[in-house]
C-alpha cells in the first residue's frame, strides 16, 4: 500500500467533513471546488518563493509560464 503524504490527508479530512456536511444533499462540481482551493494558495506561496520571478516560478511548479500566467491573472494574483 502506498502510504499517503500529510497534504493527501489533509485532503481526505476535508473532503469527509465536506461529504458530512452535504447532510443528503447531492454533491456537484467536486473536482473544480477541490482545484480551486489548492490552487490558489499554492501559486501565492510559490510566487513569494520566487520573489516574484514568474520563470522561477513556473519551472519551481513544472508548467509553462504562459500557464502560470494565465492562472495567477484568474486567481486575481497578478496586475
Amino acid at each position: 500500500m502506498i502510504e499517503e503524504t500529510e497534504l493527501a490527508a489533509c485532503v481526505r479530512k476535508s473532503l469527509n467533513r465536506y461529504f458530512k456536511d452535504l447532510d443528503g444533499e447531492e454533491p456537484s462540481c467536486i473536482y473544480e471546488m477541490v482545484v480551486q482551493a489548492m490552487e490558489k494558495p499554492l501559486l501565492s506561496y510559490i510566487m513569494d518563493r520566487a520573489e516574484g520571478n514568474q520563470t522561477r516560478a513556473s519551472e519551481m511548479l513544472g508548467i509553462n509560464r504562459n500557464t502560470l500566467r494565465k492562472k495567477l491573472k484568474q486567481h486575481g494574483l497578478s496586475d
